[in-house]
């Protein structure tokens, strides 16, 4: 379940590379409320999946490849590690975990839309390093994982939790399938309690990414953005949420300059 990216924003971050001593223990319990099903979001990503890396790597003018990279380096996935790449769209961060792991490693990669999917298997065809031949592309619900448990080294998921309608069962199922000790980075938009970012998203949306997307008939699937964005949660509420579903620590990074948002868990 890939989202949509596409803002052009600042490529800053604030934050550190690894998990403070300090840690948000917050336990306040959230409620988590979503009025679009599962199955119009599939909807919704099979129809983007054609052109949704051009209007990545257009709207964005690149920097999502670097935000990928640094979700990807803080999940600590190592050689020999098997990952699992959650709601993995057309595959880049999977591409990104294979490289951390090598030949000898395994990727996983889920995803509920079964077309951008096949915009994945047919991207790892056309890359002839043998550490893309490791990942496997699965066709699941990211809130219903077909895992054991404590199966994964690392776990990543790229701008996918935003739309996920049960969010809690999606954050208790990457506990469960994670191997203790581990960690699972999760990107995405941030929703930041600044007025001043919150007004520069919508902005960009409204007069930069939909625009855009209607030279490619998709500005009604691209007006969705700014909806999930409102409907997400803060740094402080992923952070909560991530220790309701059991992890020891959690830790909220903003990057891109507030607009994107980063939380890494241990479990």
């Amino acid at each position: 379940m890939s989202a949509l990216l596409g803002i052009v924003f600042p490529v800053t971050f604030t934050g550190h590379g690894q998990l403070p001593a300090k840690l948000h223990s917050s336990r306040r319990r959230l409620v988590v409320k979503s009025s679009n099903s599962s199955s119009e979001r599939q909807t919704l990503f099979n129809r983007i999946a054609p052109v949704y890396d051009n209007l990545n790597d257009l709207l964005s003018l690149g920097q999502h490849r670097i935000w990928k990279s640094m979700a990807v380096s803080w999940s600590g996935a190592r050689t020999g590690d098997k990952v699992l790449d959650l709601c993995c769209g057309s595959g880049d961060l999977a591409f990104l975990l294979s490289e951390k792991v090598g030949p000898t490693g395994k990727v996983m990669g889920l995803d509920f839309s079964s077309e951008q999917l096949a915009v994945a298997a047919s991207r790892q065809k056309l890359r002839g390093r043998s550490c893309y031949k490791c990942i496997e592309w699965i066709e699941g619900d990211a809130t219903d994982l077909p895992f054991d448990d404590c199966e994964f080294d690392a776990i990543t998921m790229g701008y996918g939790l935003r739309n996920v309608v049960d969010r809690h069962r999606a954050m208790r199922e990457m506990y469960r399938v994670l191997k203790p000790g581990s960690r699972v980075s999760i990107l995405d938009f941030n929703k930041s309690n600044q007025s001043v970012t919150t007004f520069m998203q919508d902005w960009m949306i409204d007069n930069v990414v939909v625009p855009v997307a209607t030279l490619y008939d998709l500005a009604k699937e691209y007006e969705y953005l700014k909806y999930s964005i409102s409907e997400y949660l803060t740094g402080e509420e992923l952070e909560t949420l991530a220790l309701e579903a059991g992890f020891s620590s959690a830790r909220h990074y903003e990057i891109g300059g507030g607009f994107m948002g980063n939380l890494v868990a241990l479990r």
